[in-house]
């Protein structure tokens, strides 16, 4: 089965990872969601903080640009 392309795709990805990613969370029980959830949320990974909104593209620009860069393949 392919998939129809309604919009591109990031770079380094295919239709064969966006399946297994698909079947990676909808396999998924809620136990291990939440459990998945609470792990990437842990202090040493992240922080939450308050910006102000005018200055919130400047930061999703840069999110963007980190999280291009680190999962680049």
């Amino acid at each position: 089965m392919t998939m129809k392309r309604t919009s591109q795709l990031p770079t380094g990805w295919d239709e064969k990872r966006v399946r297994d990613v698909l079947e990676y969370y909808e396999s998924q029980t809620e136990d291990e969601a939440v459990a998945e959830h609470e792990a990437a949320l842990s202090p040493a990974r992240h922080t939450v903080m308050e910006v102000p909104v005018d200055l919130v593209p400047v930061f999703r620009q840069l999110i963007a640009a980190h999280l291009q860069k680190r999962f680049a393949r």
